[in-house]
């Protein structure tokens, strides 16, 4: 989640989505945008010169605003000389089915805790990084008003105001300091707090000290992206990784993500979530034995996925609750 002009929390997979996720270029809040719509440059053959771009914020919008919005698959075109143009792009393995005048319903995170609790689910809010800088300026004064500290505590603070226990969340942050805060000034939601690690290469991932360390320091819960898991050893079969050894050794619980994320595996599209693992990687079957060795020989507490079902039919077959 991130938040908008009048400090009100939403649910977004970043601050600044809006002009890929929304159909925010077709309405006139377009205006409103921190880098409005700017087409395409081509030349005479029609070769693309300059890639379109925008960049709108919900920040740059009141909670009424951002509400008045529609969601749709987080694409763009780059070639696009329109902004509806802009809005299409979408990889031929995703689709746009929910889209439209009736559907892709934005939500406020109260919103989001009250569905959840109605559907008897638990919750695992992610708070965003901002990318206005912090503290940020809600009233245009010229002063910062808004900390870091406030946003992360409104988070939890949320979830309070709904009588949700501790127990049924688990908030995660790619920031140390938020998990830090949580543990520090909200033990009952700290102890359960995932710390998710954006190493984008093996060489990035922290050490087996490093590892130690988080659990020293009431951190139970880490989520690196599912490479960091993941090797293979001299017979071409995906195993273990010396990462996933050293953090069941810190006693440190392990989530991960994200599970399907590449489109077709038997085409090779598998790079950054499948680096450490690509040549165990032959056909679409080959997630099921990914999702076995992590559940089985990593021991992982949860995984994320694009396409759920498949880890619901894993699960179901064998038994996992």
């Amino acid at each position: 989640m991130t938040f908008t002009k009048d400090k009100e929390l939403v649910c977004r997979h970043s601050q600044c989505d809006l002009h890929t996720t929304t159909n925010i270029l077709e309405t006139p809040l377009a205006e409103k945008c921190t880098q409005p719509f700017r087409p395409a440059q081509l030349d005479a053959a029609g070769n693309l010169v300059q890639a379109a771009s925008a960049q709108c914020c919900a920040s740059d919008l009141t909670l009424d605003e951002f509400k008045t919005l529609r969601g749709k698959m987080d694409s763009f075109d780059p070639a696009a000389t329109s902004a509806a143009a802009y809005l299409g792009g979408n990889p031929s393995w995703r689709t746009d089915l929910y889209a439209g005048a009736t559907s892709g319903t934005l939500l406020t995170h109260k919103e989001s805790i009250r569905l959840f609790k109605k559907r008897g689910v638990k919750m695992t809010p992610e708070l965003k990084s901002a990318s206005v800088a912090m503290p940020y300026d809600s009233d245009g004064d010229g002063t910062g008003d808004y900390t870091q500290q406030n946003y992360t505590q409104q988070m939890i603070d949320e979830y309070k105001a709904e009588d949700v226990r501790p127990r049924n969340v688990f908030p995660q942050s790619f920031d140390i300091g938020d998990i830090r805060y949580w543990i520090a000034k909200e033990p009952e939601f700290g102890k359960q707090a995932v710390y998710l690690d954006d190493a984008s290469v093996v060489a990035e991932l922290p050490t087996a000290a490093q590892l130690a360390a988080y659990k020293a320091e009431g951190i139970n819960i880490v989520a690196p992206p599912i490479f960091a898991l993941l090797d293979v050893n001299d017979s071409g079969n995906v195993v273990p990784s010396r990462y996933a050894r050293d953090a069941k050794n810190a006693g440190l619980d392990i989530i991960i993500w994200t599970l399907e994320r590449s489109g077709i595996l038997a085409d090779g599209n598998n790079d950054f979530y499948y680096q450490t693992f690509d040549s165990a990687i032959r056909r679409e079957g080959d997630k099921m034995k990914v999702l076995d060795v992590l559940a089985r020989n990593v021991g992982i507490r949860g995984i994320f996925s694009d396409w759920p079902a498949t880890v619901s039919y894993y699960a179901n077959c064998m038994n996992i609750r």
